[in-house]
């Protein structure tokens, strides 16, 4: 059993961010960046992640803004290649509110789903927080058995929703696989969450259809922070989402845990 790790305060986890680069200058290149914010533009669904934007985010450039004040982003819409970044305030900030989501959740013991598409990187964070609102009173929603989505079964590994193809966990930005679990609770008669943790189109369909959705998300994933933006998304965390040692993100789930006064479980 993993030992939980030691809440660090906002100073510190600022400092193991851009350390590890899960903030600051990360690895996700600006050229991708601003390719995925012009597919967004364009309307290709697939980086909507979910989401129903309508024609209110036609212009590049509106999108460019948005992702500067809400991740970080370089402004200057000259700057087309070469490394972008994400501030870590906006990181511990937005952390700061999903904390404040979790403790709502923990008070009202309520219904809560987890689920990922990077299982690469972020299974764990979404386990621990998990463990620790079950450890206070919350129902973490189960799956249906025998859903399928994306040439893929939807399962639960360690309490958190995951894409399965030939027995390996997917990386996905599908909103498929969150529809076919929230389809399959309604055809089973069993309420849906109150609350989704997640990432990609996981969090991007479940606050499209009207639960409050609190998310992870990369700098070359916009929608999210364009939900957020517009109010169906709760709340949208900045970070790399796949750094190159899963390990890393420890410090900021201990962190999340602690701000939102629940206790750590191995």
């Amino acid at each position: 059993m993993p030992i939980p790790s030691p809440a660090p305060g906002r100073t510190a986890l600022i400092d193991h961010l851009v350390r590890t680069r899960i903030a600051g200058d990360v690895a996700t290149p600006r050229d991708n960046n601003l390719s995925h914010y012009r597919k967004l533009a364009a309307g290709d669904r697939h980086f909507w992640l979910g989401l129903e934007l309508g024609d209110r985010w036609t212009d590049e450039a509106d999108v460019l803004a948005v992702m500067a004040e809400r991740c970080g982003v370089v402004a200057d819409p000259a700057h087309r290649t070469g490394h972008d970044t994400i501030d870590p305030r906006l990181t511990v900030d937005a952390l700061d509110r999903m904390a404040t989501v979790l403790r709502k959740a923990a008070e009202g013991r309520q219904r809560v789903l987890f689920a990922t598409g990077h299982p690469g990187g972020l299974l764990d964070v979404h386990r621990s927080v998990a463990a620790a609102l079950r450890a206070a009173g919350c129902e973490i929603v189960v799956v249906p058995a025998g859903l399928g989505a994306e040439d893929g079964a939807v399962v639960q590994f360690c309490d958190v929703a995951v894409l399965e193809r030939g027995a390996t966990l997917w990386h996905t930005h599908s909103p498929e696989p969150m529809a076919a679990v929230l389809d399959g609770l309604a055809r089973e008669g069993r309420p849906l969450p109150d609350l989704v943790v997640a990432d990609h189109g996981w969090a991007g369909r479940a606050g499209q259809r009207g639960i409050d959705a609190v998310g992870f998300a990369d700098c070359n994933d916009p929608a999210l922070f364009i939900g957020e933006a517009e109010g169906t998304v709760a709340v949208a965390v900045p970070l790399d989402d796949h750094v190159v040692d899963p390990r890393y993100y420890d410090p900021l789930t201990a962190y999340v845990i602690a701000a939102a006064g629940l206790t750590a479980r191995p």
